[in-house]
């Protein structure tokens, strides 16, 4: 077994991020982070016949439940959070009762919000089986759920006792979820790390191949640089921010083209295109770093262009419903240069109409 760890430092709340293969069959790394007689998984009906057994192997010795709920980002409602909460108070779950999210990222963020809200707070983990769970929605403590005029727009931040990856859960993750992952990867290195960026773009073959050992080392990297800043700024006043590189878009194209039928990470990639191309209109970065972000998303098997019914109308809407506007006014976040990211309402909105144009 091969695992690397590192920490998420915020004080008393710190949690250890478990990074490795075979970490669903490591009965010595959930026990330190339960602290009741009783847990509850949370999966859905795609991950639960793949890995809930393993995960309640290494719950044997706690009075253990699990709800699984239908897959897909359109189910990320609060009517599926009531099917928990309903769960909880039938099982008399106390404010001891640990909660276990066994998924992907639309698992995780409905099973933070309901920990965060049942009792008014109760200890979860992470149990990440998607790469972008596992870089992105599964460290930091943001939890949430939908709604049909905006996406993440309900939700709570709540810190998980761990995080635990097991990459081998990868092994079953089709080809365009972990393409759709790549992209949260892609984007550390655009918003700060060009080194790791080159690094990605010299190894993507091998990633998209599943090496296990590059899978890993990409996993922790990414975990560090979203740890940094989440220590940094845990309720997103500042610098936090920046980890939402591409979101204002891509979530405009998630909620106008229908929850479930472009995965976050192709509409983040597109969302990120999107935005070199108006930093480049801001005299920020060069036609070559443009080529070179289209690139390296290309050979991550990610889309680069807006649905062609996204006019710019539909997307102008639904970017106003954005937990980055303030006092009524847009704020994007973009590229100074390539390993820097900046969060502005001072950009050209002529420049802005003609990336929206296309």
């Amino acid at each position: 077994m091969r695992m690397k760890t590192l920490q998420l430092d915020l004080g008393e709340r710190s949690y250890p991020i478990h990074i490795g293969q075979g970490l669903l069959k490591d009965s010595r790394l959930l026990p330190p982070h339960i602290h009741g007689i009783s847990s509850l998984v949370v999966s859905n009906e795609t991950v639960a016949p793949l890995y809930l057994k393993q995960l309640q192997g290494l719950l044997a010795g706690y009075n253990n439940s699990d709800v699984i709920l239908a897959d897909g980002e359109q189910y990320k409602t609060l009517d599926t959070s009531n099917q928990i909460f309903t769960h909880m108070l039938e099982q008399r779950c106390d404010r001891r009762t640990t909660v276990l999210a066994l998924g992907g990222g639309v698992v995780g963020d409905i099973t933070g919000f309901a920990s965060a809200s049942y009792q008014r707070g109760v200890n979860f983990i992470q149990v990440p089986t998607t790469l972008l769970a596992m870089v992105d929605s599964s460290v930091g403590g943001k939890t949430g759920v939908n709604h049909t005029l905006g996406k993440n727009m309900i939700g709570a931040f709540h810190q998980p006792q761990c995080v635990l990856i097991d990459t081998d859960t990868l092994n079953t993750l089709d080809d365009r979820q972990l393409s759709a992952g790549m992209a949260e990867v892609i984007k550390y290195g655009l918003i700060r790390d060009t080194e790791f960026l080159d690094w990605l773009y010299n190894n993507m073959g091998g990633l998209l191949k599943r090496d296990p050992e590059l899978l890993i080392e990409a996993i922790y990297r990414s975990c560090q640089h979203k740890a940094e800043i989440v220590a940094a700024d845990e309720k997103e006043a500042g610098q936090r921010a920046l980890l939402n590189l591409g979101h204002t878009f891509g979530h405009a194209i998630e909620t106008g083209m229908g929850y479930g039928n472009w995965l976050h990470g192709e509409a983040v990639s597109v969302g990120m295109m999107m935005a070199a191309k108006l930093s480049r209109g801001m005299g920020w970065l060069s036609n070559e770093e443009v080529e070179y972000t289209e690139t390296i998303l290309k050979m991550a098997q990610l889309p680069t262009c807006p649905p062609k019914k996204m006019t710019v109308k539909l997307f102008m809407d639904l970017m106003s419903v954005d937990k980055k506007v303030l006092d009524g006014v847009l704020r994007l976040v973009l590229m100074k240069s390539m390993g820097e990211a900046v969060i502005t309402e001072d950009f050209d909105h002529d420049v802005l109409l003609q990336v929206l144009i296309g």
